[in-house]
């Protein structure tokens, strides 16, 4: 009985090593509102959606109408720096244009 281990027991060098993996973490999404007003112009909105949001003539164009009608339009999905960036920069660009053009982030 003394050379023996106990039943659940481990000898020295007889333990079970686990490798520890890293799991990365997706970073949460958010989307990026474009809010209605009455006084930004269409032309403006456009040149905003092409420029700060990269979407197409034809895309940007949809975008505003429907910023236009709907009182919104989602312009895009981003982690929360980027989504954070891109809306300092419309509103950077509106109000040195004199727009009150606005956008929101929500968690999407």
């Amino acid at each position: 009985m003394g050379d023996r281990a106990k039943p659940g027991s481990t000898a020295p060098g007889d333990e079970v090593l686990e490798r520890q993996q890293q799991k990365t973490k997706t970073p949460k999404l958010y989307q990026v509102l474009l809010l209605n007003d009455d006084y930004t112009t269409m032309e403006f909105v456009l040149s905003v959606l092409e420029e700060v949001f990269q979407k197409s003539p034809a895309e940007a164009f949809r975008l505003m109408m429907q910023v236009h009608t709907q009182g919104k339009a989602p312009c895009g999905i981003y982690t929360y720096e980027v989504a954070e960036t891109k809306v300092e920069m419309l509103r950077e660009l509106a109000r040195r244009e004199g727009f009150p053009l606005q956008a929101m982030i929500e968690e999407g």
